[in-house]
């Protein structure tokens, strides 16, 4: 808990200054924060380096120099991570980048989705249907797709924290219920 505490502010902090300069500036500290936190994602031995106390603040500091340098990050992002091995909180640079990426969906209007279905949609359909949760939402949505076998039918949307569910097996499991009850 403390831990998502400390990104959401680390989080803020970087967003409030990147809205500052624009939007130009937002995207290319979140892109950047991206492709560290994917790299970070690929080589997990850094981020137990960066949660081990055995290592001092200098050498995390000249290990995340030497990744940032590699990546060619913005002089921001760099020395905002250069912050992050001073205050020994380099290990909390993943949920800083999921946060900031929550920022900037909302900063931008864009809402994140999940598409689930029981089989793979064509391309065309995919995109209709896309077209009309925008149309129905009102702002842009970035929405994935993926298939679930066990749902046998319908579909299960997730958009932020809600979820609706249209599947054939949520409906027999109504069903299900009723006739239990005697309905």
């Amino acid at each position: 808990m403390t831990g998502n505490i400390v990104a959401r502010r680390y989080a803020r902090a970087l967003f409030a200054l990147g809205k500052k300069s624009g939007l130009s500036d937002l995207e290319t500290f979140g892109n950047d924060l991206a492709a560290l936190a994917g790299t970070l994602e690929t080589a997990p031995e850094l981020v137990r380096l960066f949660r081990n106390p055995v290592f001092t603040p200098d050498e995390k500091r000249n290990v995340i120099a030497k990744l940032l340098d590699k990546l060619k990050v913005c002089p921001t992002v760099r020395n905002f991570c250069l912050l992050l091995a001073d205050r020994e909180r380099l290990a909390f640079i993943q949920d800083i980048q999921a946060y900031y990426g929550i920022l900037l969906d909302a900063e931008k209007g864009v809402i994140r989705g999940e598409l689930v279905t029981a089989i793979e949609l064509a391309n065309a359909k995919r995109d209709k249907v896309k077209a009309q949760l925008e149309a129905q939402a009102g702002r842009k949505l970035e929405l994935g797709f993926s298939v679930d076998k066990n749902i046998l039918g319908g579909v299960v949307l997730k958009v932020g924290d809600r979820i609706l569910d249209a599947s054939l097996r949520a409906q027999l499991g109504i069903l299900k219920d009723n006739i239990k009850r005697g309905e």
